[in-house]
């Protein structure tokens, strides 16, 4: 499955460990055939909570790139088509970067993987 991980997906097991995610969760995560992405409207958007003094610095963030690389998540760049695309049904967040994220799944054939409450039941989230 090819998924499109929210920042709190990727954050968790950082800072957590397999405690940070639920059973299901941790399993899409795991799983030998997923392939998995993040946005980068999800590290614009950290990078904004940050700035806004909303997340903490950790020491991790400094090296994100190859930490990425190491887990092998493909970062996905914001282009034309995501910002002209809509998606079906409509999401109920107002978040432009939650929007975002859902406009990329839609236009790379990606599902969603989140813990956030108002993204979980579109149906571009994974089943957990």
């Amino acid at each position: 499955m090819r998924l499109l991980l929210d920042t709190h997906v990727l954050l968790a097991p950082i800072e957590r460990g397999s405690a940070g995610l639920s059973a299901g969760l941790f399993a899409l995560v795991t799983h030998r055939d997923s392939q998995h992405y993040l946005s980068a409207a999800s590290l614009l958007g950290n990078r904004h909570q940050m700035a806004a003094g909303q997340a903490h610095a950790d020491a991790w963030l400094e090296r994100l790139a190859s930490l990425l690389a190491d887990m092998g998540i493909k970062v996905i760049a914001i282009n034309e088509h995501h910002a002209l695309a809509s998606v079906e049904p409509e999401p109920v967040t107002r978040d432009p970067f939650d929007r975002m994220l859902l406009t990329q799944c839609w236009v790379e054939g990606l599902k969603i993987l989140t813990m956030d409450r108002a993204l979980v039941s579109h149906p571009l989230a994974a089943n957990t």
